[in-house]
């Protein structure tokens, strides 16, 4: 038997969208930064749209039951349109920060619409501090995995003494980190389109369904 095939060859080719935000608000934010230095190493087959959690309210079953807020019906728009995402997060007390949990229960929400699912998942962290949100990664990786995602964990992006890695403009400035950077896109863009390829019919399925 020749070897299964996609329908259309040419769509593996198509740009891959990566969805990307942080866990912080405020505006100078070395995680905000991180995500844009992120911009700069994308491979060449994919883009990165990024979004401020700033505006989404906190999770409230009653304000569900009663009409998701816009600004969470944006995120989980943004969300479930992405093949992939990247999310940037601080470390606060050992672990991560309440806005990134927030918006996660918000996007996995209402029961049966999780936006999560089967998404593409990397964490990068950074912090002024000398263990880079390590603690803090391994806590949200936990819940990423509750919430159906696809982690993708190498190579690891964990930014210490982010104070001495990026500039007064705010330009990632460290090498190593941005071949860390690069290395994790690039694992991020091809397990997307792994992933894509196999929620696609095949020629041997449509044959199948035809036969019937």
């Amino acid at each position: 038997m020749n070897p299964i095939q996609p329908v259309e060859e040419g769509e593996a080719l198509k740009s891959i969208r990566i969805f990307g935000f942080a866990g912080s608000l405020r505006n100078g934010s070395y995680n905000k930064l991180l995500l844009r230095a992120a911009r700069e190493l994308l491979p060449n087959d994919a883009q990165l749209e990024l979004f401020d959690l700033d505006g989404i309210p906190l999770y409230n079953q009653d304000t569900e039951v009663h009409g998701i807020p816009e600004s969470v019906k944006r995120f989980k728009e943004k969300i479930e349109s992405a093949d992939a995402l990247l999310i940037a997060t601080p470390e606060y007390n050992h672990s991560y920060p309440g806005v990134l949990k927030n918006a996660i229960d918000w996007a996995s929400r209402p029961y049966g619409r999780n936006s999560f699912k089967d998404k593409a998942v990397a964490v990068i962290s950074a912090t002024p501090g000398a263990f880079g949100g390590v603690a803090a990664q391994d806590q949200l990786k936990q819940v990423l995995l509750a919430v159906n995602t696809h982690l993708v964990v190498t190579p690891a992006v964990i930014v210490a003494s982010a104070h001495q890695k990026f500039d007064q403009q705010g330009n990632l400035t460290d090498e190593d980190t941005k071949q860390f950077l690069t290395g994790l896109l690039s694992n991020l863009t091809e397990q997307a389109r792994l992933l894509a390829s196999r929620s696609k019919p095949t020629v041997e399925n449509i044959t199948i369904r035809e036969n019937r």
